[in-house]
């Protein structure tokens, strides 16, 4: 049983009827609060609050509510209305409706072919619902009236004058709102009628329409009302002014197009093309001329002719241009001749790096077999017949024989500066190719490498296409420097995509998101540079020749300094050659006192700034040039050393040994010490080592129980003593199975008071019944070694085909002992114990005894 509002046309239309017709009821003169009963039928309104002293066009449909108006007119009775809780409700009962409402009578009805009620109610006063008295066939209540009165003032005119002059700016916005509503509204001079006729005919909120009504005192309704007012005028002048912009914004693109048009047509009459046009033929143009291949051609084509249709001020257009711009950018079939000259290769790449036997000769291979093809070829196409030797240059270059595997793929992995990145560039020049470096250290996002799709505002391709665009040459030599620290995230595996650009047999059609056209990279030359291979991906490892670059010796620095970074250090630090020269003695002093690294990055900062020192020193005139630096000068100009020889100092004590490890920077020696105090077999291991080391330490002690009468240890010491083994530098973490052999000699030392010698160290992995197995990383280990000044080295055998690796005179200068045993490994490495060491050490053991007992 509700009531509808009406639109503004059927209100128009009821005040305007003039008679009656058929099914029309005039219900006369409304009648005035002082009449009104006090038990009143009730009509819920969805949606719409009815105010006193206001007009409004109402519609009912439910049965409910046109039976309830019919007897409303038949009984020329007042009616109740009263807003709905639950405007989506049909049928809302006596829960669901406000107790306030407004007396309303009915000034005019008019009932529809369909039984729909339409009618215009006139409200008298407001009520407040006190008892229901019936709720079939519809609601019937006692109610009380609610009177308001009020007095005229300063702040109630003002407070009037506001409301008018509110509403007419908003009848002004609103295009829907009459003009006559408006002067009408002006027209009313009572303060209560002007507030709730502005309210009746206001967008506002029904909640605020209901707490309105129910709001007692005038000022107070008058002021909210101004509120809202003042709210709803600033949404509408907000809206005329967003309407304004997009009104002004389409007007100036309409005025552009249309005058665009009338250029054409100009042009057209005058036999003249068009800007656009002249820069379509041209991309058409660069098309033809660019040899992509034909599904690359068929996408630059169909987007050509997207662009041809579609007006400059596009917001597409420009997208699809700079599409363009890197299709016909790009070297599709511009190369760069090899230089086949073996010895210019050779002679240029001993010029730039002193040693590196295997990368230079892996190089030279490579050159002596592209000059072989090229032989090759050149014999069969003389030896074809006429008619089928002219063949075109596409179709050579589409012959999946000749075109098989023209690139490599090379991994250096070494220590850092042992020359893997600028080793690249000498390949390049070497080569007569264009360098390109891109480093792949911290990179995490996918697109980074294959681009990203069009889809995306600012999108481009990736950085492998950007760079062969940048040097216009698609067979560089390409660099992809620290493929080993690559990340990957919630955007995608870097190290995924780089599958297909280092397959020979994919990479021949690498497609990027942003071109989504195949490019040809089969003879780009791919070198990769890593620290380690541990972090590498299998499947991307797998598809690399793995180059191993390992630490150079002191004699390979010394050839280094001289003939490479000494040179450079006195040009970038302006001075002449021969001006600052360098000792032998003194390089050396640099490498074992203020280096000690696998590389030489770290000794040509100690020589540049020794020139450095050596120029300030010049111009202040306390030195005079040229100068010669001795190893007295190195101490002078350098201070004092930062690496000692401790390999003596620290092995004077029994229980301490030196070991060999592995480290992505290259070899390392490390010492093993090892302590006991009165317990009962306990056993620490510190030094942050990993659980393949500690397991490695559990069982060289396991070793050393099971062969305690066999080594000379007394059985009793070793079950009443806890042993502590800790490995220093506890900063950094250590792990692997090949200190096996070092724990069990310093064990073993401890235990029988026999010092290890100072110019051993060893490696191996040890098992349970004493066998030494093979360990990797020997070439480093030995160079670390050979650094330290150790002189005698204790290996596995199975590890003596490594020692071929290493350089003739790093053999020559160390004794290696190779052992299969670790009781082999205990005689060379235990120093013999003398009488009278054996009878303190007797006495030594005697007191430990007695303390334990």
């Amino acid at each position: 049983m509700t009531g509808e509002s009406l639109d503004w046309l059927m209100f128009n239309e009821l005040l305007d009827k003039s008679g009656q017709s058929a099914g029309e009821t005039d219900t006369g003169s409304p009648q005035k609060p002082a009449d009104v009963p006090l038990v009143l039928p009730i009509l819920p309104l969805r949606g719409m609050v009815v105010y006193p002293l206001a007009a409004l066009p109402l519609r009912a449909a439910q049965p409910r509510a046109v039976r309830l108006i019919d007897d409303a007119v038949l009984r020329k009775s007042s009616v109740g209305m009263v807003a709905s809780k639950v405007p989506q409700k049909d049928d809302p009962g006596v829960e669901d409706i406000h107790t306030v409402g407004t007396i309303v009578t009915i000034a005019r009805q008019f009932k529809s072919a369909d039984g729909v009620v339409n009618m215009i109610v006139q409200g008298t006063e407001r009520f407040r619902i006190v008892e229901v008295i019936s709720q079939d066939p519809y609601i019937v209540a006692r109610v009380e009236l609610l009177p308001e009165p009020w007095e005229s003032s300063l702040e109630i005119e003002a407070l009037r004058r506001n409301l008018g002059e509110g509403f007419a700016k908003i009848a002004e916005l609103r295009p829907d709102m009459p003009d006559e509503l408006a002067q009408m509204i002006q027209s009313i001079e009572d303060p209560r009628q002007l507030t709730y006729t502005i309210a009746t005919y206001m967008r506002m909120d029904i909640d605020d329409a209901q707490r309105l009504l129910e709001m007692d005192g005038l000022p107070n309704k008058m002021l909210f009302l101004l509120q809202l007012l003042n709210k709803e005028l600033e949404v509408l002048q907000l809206g005329k002014k967003i309407q304004s912009v997009a009104q002004s914004e389409m007007e100036k693109i309409q005025r552009e197009y249309f005058l665009r048009e009338q250029i054409k047509a100009i042009q057209r009459e005058l036999g003249e093309a068009d800007e656009q046009q002249i820069e379509i033929n041209a991309l058409r143009e660069k098309i033809a001329a660019s040899g992509m291949n034909e599904e690359a051609r068929r996408e630059a084509e169909r987007e050509l002719d997207r662009l041809a249709k579609m007006p400059t001020q596009a917001a597409e257009y420009s997208v699809i241009r700079t599409y363009l711009d890197w299709m016909v950018s790009l070297p599709w079939q511009k190369t760069t001749p090899d230089n086949l000259d073996i010895a210019h290769a050779r002679r240029v790449l001993d010029e730039d790096h002193y040693g590196l036997p295997d990368i230079k000769e892996r190089i030279i291979e490579f050159l002596a077999v592209r000059k072989r093809r090229h032989e090759l070829q050149i014999s069969e196409s003389a030896a074809e017949p006429a008619q089928e030797s002219a063949i075109s240059t596409n179709q050579v270059a589409e012959d999946p024989i000749r075109r098989e595997r023209e690139g490599v793929i090379l991994c250096f992995v070494g220590p850092p500066g042992v020359g893997k990145t600028s080793l690249g560039a000498s390949i390049a020049r070497a080569m007569g190719r264009k360098f390109i470096r891109m480093s792949l250290g911290g990179v995490r996002d996918e697109a980074e490498i294959r681009g990203f799709r069009r889809t995306y505002v600012g999108s481009m391709p990736g950085r492998i296409i950007q760079s062969i665009r940048r040097v216009e040459s698609r067979n560089p030599v390409f660099m992809l420097d620290e493929v080993d620290k690559l990340g990957s995230d919630f955007r995608g595996d870097p190290a995924s995509a780089l599958l297909e650009v280092l397959d020979p047999e994919q990479n021949r059609e690498f497609r990027d998101h942003y071109l989504d056209a195949p490019f040809d990279l089969s003879q780009t030359i791919f070198i990769c540079t890593a620290n380690t291979l541990e972090t590498i991906p299998g499947p991307l490892r797998d598809r690399m020749e793995v180059l191993q670059l390992s630490g150079y010796t002191e004699q390979e620095k010394l050839k280094i300094a001289h003939g490479y970074l000494v040179p450079r250090q006195l040009k970038e630090n302006g001075l002449r050659p021969g001006e600052v020269t360098f000792s032998d003695a003194a390089i050396l002093k640099l490498v074992r006192e203020y280096t000690r690294e696998a590389g030489v990055r770290n000794l040509e900062r100690e020589i540049g700034s020794i020139c450095r020192r050596l120029v300030a020193r010049a111009a202040e005139g306390k030195v005079t040039l040229p100068f010669h630096v001795t190893p007295e000068a190195v101490a002078e100009l350098r201070g004092k050393p930062r690496f000692y020889n401790e390999v003596v100092e620290r092995t004077e004590t029994p229980g301490v040994a030196t070991g060999l490890s592995w480290t992505p920077f290259g070899g390392e020696v490390i010492f093993v010490e090892a302590t006991r105090m009165p317990g009962a077999k306990g056993f620490l291991l510190t030094g942050q080592l990993g659980e393949v080391m500690k397991e490695s330490a559990q069982a060289a002690l396991s070793y050393v129980r099971s062969h305690a009468a066999e080594l000379g240890i007394n059985r009793r010491e070793l079950d009443k003593s806890d042993i502590h083994v800790h490995v220093p530098a506890g900063a950094q973490p250590k792990d692997g199975p090949s200190a096996g052999v070092t724990i069990v000699t310093a064990l073993v030392s401890l235990f029988t008071g026999r010092k290890v010698c100072p110019d051993v160290a060893m490696t191996g992995e040890i098992t349970l019944r004493g066998l030494v197995l093979p360990v990797g990383g020997i070439k480093e280990k030995v160079l670390a070694a050979h650094r330290a000044g150790l002189k005698r080295i204790i290996l596995p055998r199975r590890n003596q085909p490594d020692l071929d690796d290493l350089p003739a005179d790093v053999c020559g200068s160390l004794e290696f002992v190779l052992v299969e045993h670790v009781d082999q490994a205990l005689t060379a490495a235990l120093s013999p114990s003398t009488r009278g060491k054996a009878k303190s050490r007797n006495k030594e053991n005697k007191r430990i005894a007695r303390a334990l007992t």
